[in-house]
């Protein structure tokens, strides 16, 4: 009962037919790019048509027959289908001008329209599949059963769906893993390339979250899943990326919807044309110099098929190109609005910074960080790994502790060669500090030692900032004394420190309206600033699901130099829009008047709107690099 389920499933879910699971890999191989086969099949059939209409009339007539049959019935089909749902739309049109050129015995012009008219939706059929490449990739790595082991030990599969939280899954050498989960046995490293475009693999041991849709490459590891099918990481991917595809920016929806429009005012332009030109002179209604010759050729001419795919597949494009870089967008409307940005906002601490604290106190003697060692080696904290980690590398050996106490959200304490010592908060240890940046204390030997923490700035971050096309600034919660520690080091010179959520979300509101805003950010203290911002970027792997979700733009692998590819990719898009509609509308005003006036004939007009549809095709394909 469940693969009619499943069947039905897929083939309501839109996707292209060559790649369903159901098919053998033959037939997979027949489908795929079915509209630009019988498209060259049928111009090869035109081609020969063409030479014998000079020598053979009646076979020539024979092979139009069946370039019709082939370009021609599926057009017609599809179009009565639109008509009667009362939709008149740009294949409406262009079915129409061509069955009406064969009833004018102009069958070889008919059929070229209908050759190239195939052949642009086959290309851009091309441009859509190669622009979805990531999420048929994704589809295509995706396992559909995986190994179980069951409370005896016994190996056994069963399909990804059914498979519910807790289960124990087996993944061997060299197998995508299946589900999001924790490994509970084994030490592998996988690659998360097709993931986070990060290529470099990363070990994986018991305890450790491994997503789905890595891959193994060493040893076999048992995973306990998580998370559903229906919500793993790799689902999620494929979902961002689907909507991300149908998020229409606000320019191809406005042209989807003129389309329709200008389809019907072309088509009734062009029934008056062929009805009242006779009417003003000596014109005739038939022959290559009539008027309903002259109407066919202004109705292919004013045909916006270039106009109409300028746009999508320029986005499309983009996307695809962006989430092969480990960049998933939320609609092309991002692009638009990541090209309308003129400053771009950083929170400090997991974004700029590592989030990992480094002590940076030179106050400190090496007796005295002997005996911090001794003591913070002992506990698990960020402040007591940056206090061990200075130590080592100083070379020193910790102190030997006795007596040690962990005091819950103050510090620890112990006792070295008879004598307390203590380190944690300065006003548990004893002291009250004006200073800002200082975090712990010390007493030992009567005195107070003092231990300054920084987060450390990623590498890619000052080489970012020196990049940006786009004014930085940084958002921070932290205090101003680390926040412009760390933007000197970065060449940020606007900052704004101790920032609550709500802070933060205020400032991007004013900082959004004097100019387009780019937030970046990692925590679910930064969701409402990502979600208030002209464009909310967030760091996929180390932020927040909340951050992710009301993010506009995911990094899947944290990685900040892509920023400034981004914003150029952007306005190249744009760029690219503007190239595609220019060449479009220029086609359409070039040959419309010339063709009523009979300059252009029927055969050329085909050409120059055919020809128009293809190059902007071809031109939106140069965002895929």
């Amino acid at each position: 009962m469940k693969t009619p389920y499943l069947f039905d499933e897929f083939f309501s879910s839109g996707q292209e037919e060559s790649i369903s699971p159901f098919l053998t890999p033959s037939s997979r191989k027949w489908g795929k790019n079915l509209h630009l086969r019988s498209a060259l099949c049928s111009s090869l059939l035109l081609a020969i048509a063409f030479a014998f209409s000079f020598t053979s009339p009646p076979l020539s007539h024979l092979l139009l027959i069946l370039v019709y049959f082939l370009s021609g019935i599926p057009a017609l089909i599809a179009s009565l289908n639109d008509l009667k749902n009362l939709e008149i739309n740009i294949d409406v049109l262009m079915t129409l001008a061509a069955f009406l050129a064969l009833a004018i015995d102009s069958g070889l012009e008919g059929a070229l329209l209908l050759v190239l008219f195939e052949l642009s939706h086959g290309m851009e059929d091309t441009v859509s599949t190669k622009a979805k490449s990531a999420l048929h990739n994704l589809n295509h790595i995706a396992p559909k059963f995986a190994h179980m082991i069951d409370r005896e030990g016994m190996q056994y599969e069963k399909s990804v769906r059914e498979i519910q939280v807790g289960e124990k899954v087996l993944v061997k050498h060299g197998e995508i893993v299946p589900l999001d989960g924790i490994v509970v046995e084994g030490i592998s490293s996988v690659n998360l390339v097709h993931l986070t475009g990060e290529s470099v693999p990363v070990t994986k041991s018991v305890g450790e979250n491994v997503p789905a849709g890595a891959k193994n490459l060493e040893a076999a590891l048992v995973i306990e899943v998580n998370r559903t099918s229906s919500d793993s990481t790799l689902a999620r991917i494929i979902q961002l990326i689907t909507e991300a595809q149908s998020a229409k920016p606000r320019l191809q929806r406005w042209l989807d919807q003129f389309g329709k429009h200008y389809a019907t005012a072309i088509i009734a332009l062009t029934f008056l044309f062929a009805l009242g030109l006779p009417l003003l002179g000596q014109m005739s209604y038939f022959g290559h110099e009539g008027s309903i010759y002259r109407a066919l050729a202004f109705l292919i001419a004013a045909s916006p098929c270039a106009l109409i795919i300028a746009t999508p597949t320029a986005y499309l494009s983009a996307i695809s190109a962006s989430a092969r870089k480990g960049i998933l967008l939320k609609g092309g409307i991002t692009l638009d609005a990541l090209a309308s940005c003129s400053i771009v906002a950083f929170d400090k601490t997991g974004t700029l910074t590592t989030g990992e604290l480094e002590c940076t106190s030179g106050e400190c003697s090496d007796k005295a960080l002997s005996v911090a060692y001794g003591l913070e080696r002992q506990v698990t904290h960020p402040i007591a790994t940056a206090i061990c980690k200075l130590a080592q590398n100083r070379g020193l050996q910790p102190a030997a502790i006795t007596d040690f106490k962990v005091i819950p959200g103050k510090g620890v304490e112990g006792i070295v060669e008879g004598r307390r010592v203590a380190i944690g908060k300065p006003d548990w240890v004893g002291i009250q500090v004006q200073k800002e940046g200082v975090l712990a204390a010390m007493l030992f030997e009567d005195k107070i030692t003092l231990f300054r923490f920084n987060d450390q700035v990623r590498t890619e971050a000052s080489k970012l900032i020196k990049n940006l096309p786009l004014r930085p600034v940084m958002l921070t919660g932290d205090h101003s004394q680390s926040a412009k520690t760390v933007a000197e080091m970065l060449g940020i010179s606007e900052v704004y420190a101790n920032l609550r959520p709500e802070d933060k979300l205020d400032k991007v509101a004013e900082l959004s309206e004097a100019g387009g805003l780019a937030m970046v950010g990692d925590g679910i203290n930064d969701a409402p600033a990502l979600a208030r911002a002209t464009v909310g970027i967030s760091m996929g792997r180390i932020g927040s699901a909340t951050a992710v979700d009301a993010s506009d733009v995911v990094l899947l692998n944290d990685d900040l130099h892509l920023l400034s590819w981004l914003f150029k990719k952007s306005k190249k898009t744009q760029a690219i829009v503007k190239q595609n509609l220019t060449l479009a509308l220029g086609v359409i005003v070039l040959a419309t008047t010339p063709a009523l006036l009979g300059l252009v004939p029927l055969w050329l007009a085909v050409i120059l709107h055919e020809g128009g549809t293809v190059l902007v095709g071809l031109n939106s394909l140069r965002l895929l690099k």
